[in-house]
């Protein structure tokens, strides 16, 4: 699963600075304000989103080179609020990408219950969070073992570590991208 993580945010990020991406967007008093997206150099949708007086808000979608869904972000203010949610890569062309994770963020924070997903569909782990801090962990061997509760804690600790490492890229993606908002006029922007 790290591995995975990492490897879908070195595909949306990693590439940042090589690619020119195009950015649509609009400003309000020289900062992004309304619809937001972004665009690969072949023109297929890579990010769209809102942002409100410079803040992001409400969901920002994301998806890969190919086109697959990965991403959902749910923003309020500028910060993760609502449900997150990542899926695999579809397991053919046209097909529809199976879940990965599903997670409650309050206010930044994990506050309720986290799942995740093995590959081929079947549940990984549920996790129990309250206000960030573990509450409650269970989780299965690909072969379908339960863990014990100190593995299913250690597992909770290398996603937590892994599923920020793939936020803060997909995060990055945005925020190295904005809209170029000119003080001096308010208009819709394309780089």
């Amino acid at each position: 699963m790290r591995r995975h993580c990492f490897a879908v945010a070195l595909m949306l990020a990693g590439s940042a600075g090589a690619q020119s991406y195009a950015v649509e967007g609009s400003c309000r008093d020289g900062r992004p304000h309304g619809n937001y997206e972004l665009r690969d150099p072949g023109g297929g949708l890579r990010v769209a989103g809102a942002f409100n007086r410079g803040k992001r808000t409400g969901s920002f979608l994301f998806w890969s080179s190919a086109g697959a869904r990965i991403a959902h972000l749910p923003f309020e203010d500028d910060v993760l609020s609502g449900t997150l949610a990542l899926w695999w890569p579809p397991p053919a062309k046209g097909a529809q990408p199976p879940p990965k994770l599903e997670a409650t963020y309050v206010h930044g924070k994990l506050s309720g219950t986290k799942r995740s997903w093995f590959a081929n569909g079947k549940p990984r782990a549920e996790f129990r969070y309250e206000q960030g801090t573990l509450a409650a962990a269970r989780g299965v061997s690909e072969a379908g073992a339960a863990l014990s509760d100190a593995d299913a804690r250690a597992l909770a600790a290398r996603d937590l570590e892994s599923d920020e490492a793939l936020l803060a890229s997909l995060s990055a993606l945005v925020t190295q991208h904005p809209p170029r908002c000119d003080p001096a006029s308010d208009r819709l922007e394309k780089s």
